[in-house]
């Protein structure tokens, strides 16, 4: 990963934002690709928590 010490402020902030936005996208494909296969909303976000390393009771 790169050093991100001597970049400004600025490029930071957009860097993080556009990070935020596609972790976001990922996290929408998931739960729309899971709903089309009809297993459920409760498989949608149990796919949404196992990319965010949750633990969610069954």
């Amino acid at each position: 990963m790169i050093r991100w010490t001597g970049v400004p402020r600025r490029h930071r902030k957009v860097r993080t934002r556009v990070e935020h936005t596609f972790s976001r996208m990922k996290n929408y494909s998931i739960l729309r690709d899971r709903r089309r296969r009809g297993d459920g909303l409760h498989h949608a976000v149990q796919a949404v928590a196992r990319l965010h390393d949750l633990a969610l009771a069954p």
